[in-house]
């Protein structure tokens, strides 16, 4: 007869059992723990920055630090305390556990701020370019910071407190916490108080609470922002005098492109011919490249916006722009038709009201998959829309250009020149020869897709008097100073951030109807230019009169000469000869 083994006590009772693997403790005592954890893991890029700043010495240093840590920790806690009870502080917690895992991965793996308009860009990523940014790497980060963290924070019993004790306590917390943050601040108040006075961009780098203030802000807690609809611009708005005495169809396309930078732009001198069908076009026809262009902003979200406002970097406001119409508005108000046709993420507002065209939608063949196409779809069907065009019309091909991290998805393999190409998402299993070479392949694509435009428009220059304006909405960094990507706030970006190709092309009819003296207007692309200047030069190419033209900003002005009415006849004739 075999003796029957007795259960012990803990395996008998589940609840034991259970509570092995778990500890009471406070909530304010979780808060607190969390934020220290928070302030440990996750601002190693704010401590490295603020260091440059803090006293000399290894003694000075260590206090600094400990002094700015402690300051951080009872801030974290004094921002979550309100919110953290019995039935939110767990789910809270988790949240932002979560959230400053990827936060936290994104900043250190890509070396980006998260200021508003960096999650304002975040928060409108669309599905195919938030898949891109996921990677192997992130496994690790998120096992370590997130998954963790999670299963310690699940296996906390918090002490129950009757509701006034409870209150008292958290009052009596929160005012220990305001005065330990005073307390950090008056004992390094001088190199923290010059440190972020000259380096305002840092308070981006406090994790979690700059994507807390930043996201509070996009959504318009504690802003200014405009809602409703949008304040109409360019009431005025009238078309000009050629109008009249218009006798072909006027078409302009203004190309917008994505991520480009100015540094490895052929047409600029760059060591490798980036763009080799452009660059023909330039020495045969009346293509023209603007050198030393700026952009508005470092990210979609800041510059495309901006590009089409009558006021842009010069006296940048941000809620004047998002809360106004823009020149497209302004446009279709004079009688021009608008259209916009995008490969991206959408026109950022700027189109609102107007024909929106997309090219997974056109699906043409060959061009597209998985939701995604190649730039060339923006040309579809074009051929047929100028033989059928009327009027003056303009055009905005929206491109996915050079968008990061996935440079080898942008183009088709007959463009991948340069090699080795890093056919990684993530950037930093490439070397940065690697990530350039596909980049530059990307603008060769860019460069095709371009001339091919051009060309088609050469096509048609018998019938259609037609213009070209390609401009980068911003540049990227591939790997410079252990920067990737875009969407560093303006102030302390690269240059290589802020510096964009642009070009422009005009018909020998449209040339001459416009009175442009091309000559002149090469001389003015060999100086400085910017995102400021298209809402102007577009009122003028187009002929649309209204108060908000400022002249200074006009690219043509005193590039133009007077042109007769008669002159409309005769400029078919020089457009016939046009190449084709």
């Amino acid at each position: 007869m075999h003796n029957a083994r007795v259960p012990s006590a803990l395996e008998s009772n589940p609840t034991e059992r259970r509570a092995r693997w778990t500890w009471a403790g406070s909530i304010e005592v979780t808060l607190l723990a969390v934020c220290l954890f928070w302030v440990v893991s996750a601002n190693r890029l704010f401590f490295a920055a603020a260091l440059h700043g803090s006293p000399a010495g290894a003694l000075g240093r260590a206090a600094f630090v400990l002094a700015v840590g402690s300051g951080l920790v009872a801030l974290h806690y004094l921002l979550l305390a309100p919110f953290a009870w019995r039935v939110t502080a767990k789910p809270l917690l988790a949240l932002l556990l979560v959230a400053t895992a990827f936060a936290s991965f994104f900043m250190q793996h890509f070396g980006v701020y998260l200021d508003p308009t960096m999650l304002r860009n975040t928060v409108n990523t669309d599905v195919h370019e938030a898949r891109e940014l996921f990677s192997a790497a992130m496994l690790p980060h998120l096992l370590l910071y997130a998954v963790l963290p999670l299963l310690l924070l699940w296996r906390v019993r918090f002490v129950r407190r009757r509701w006034a004790r409870a209150l008292l306590v958290r009052l009596g917390s929160m005012g220990l916490a305001l005065l330990v943050l005073v307390a950090a601040v008056m004992s390094v108040f001088q190199p923290l108080a010059s440190l972020m006075r000259n380096h305002k961009e840092l308070r981006y780098l406090i994790t979690p609470a700059n994507y807390i203030w930043s996201l509070a802000a996009v959504s318009g807690l504690g802003t200014h922002h405009a809602s409703g609809p949008k304040k109409a611009i360019g009431l005025d708005a009238a078309p000009g005098p050629s109008w009249a005495v218009q006798t072909r169809p006027r078409v302009v396309v203004l190309v917008v492109g994505e991520t480009a930078r100015a540094a490895n732009w052929g047409l600029n001198g760059y060591a490798r011919q980036t763009t080799p069908e452009l660059a023909q076009l330039a020495a045969q026809t009346t293509l023209i490249n603007f050198s030393d262009v700026s952009s508005c902003g470092t990210n979609t979200e800041t510059s495309l916006p901006c590009m089409f406002a009558p006021v842009g970097r010069r006296d940048y406001d941000e809620n004047t722009i998002r809360g106004s119409q823009s020149l497209l508005q302004v446009l279709a108000r004079a009688g021009v038709a608008v259209r916009w046709r995008d490969n991206q993420s959408g026109c950022k507002g700027v189109c609102d009201g107007l024909p929106f065209e997309n090219t997974v939608d056109l699906n043409p063949p060959g061009l597209c998959s998985d939701g995604r196409c190649l730039d060339a779809a923006l040309l579809s069907g074009l051929d047929a829309q100028l033989s059928g065009a009327k009027g003056t019309q303009l055009l905005v091909l929206h491109t996915l250009g050079n968008h990061g991290p996935s440079y080898f998805r942008r183009y088709p393999p007959a463009f991948a020149k340069f090699q080795p190409a890093c056919e990684n998402d993530d950037l930093r299993q490439c070397t940065q020869a690697q990530i350039t070479n596909a980049y530059d392949n990307a603008l060769l694509y860019t460069d095709h897709v371009l001339a091919t435009l051009v060309q088609t428009l050469q096509a048609h220059a018998a019938a259609v008097d037609s213009a070209m304006i390609y401009v980068s909405d911003h540049g990227e960094s591939l790997g410079e100073n252990g920067l990737y990507l875009h969407g560093l706030p303006y102030a302390i970006a690269p240059d290589v951030q802020k510096h964009v190709p642009m070009v422009m092309w005009l018909s020998p009819g449209f040339t001459a109807d416009a009175g442009i003296d091309l000559a002149c207007l090469k001389l003015r692309a060999a100086q400085p230019a910017s995102h400021d200047n298209l809402f102007h030069t577009l009122l003028d190419l187009l002929d649309v009169r209204t108060s908000l033209y400022a002249p200074d900003w006009d690219l043509l002005r005193g590039c133009k000469r007077a042109v007769p009415a008669s002159a409309a006849a005769s400029s078919a004739s020089a457009a016939s000869t046009a190449p084709r």
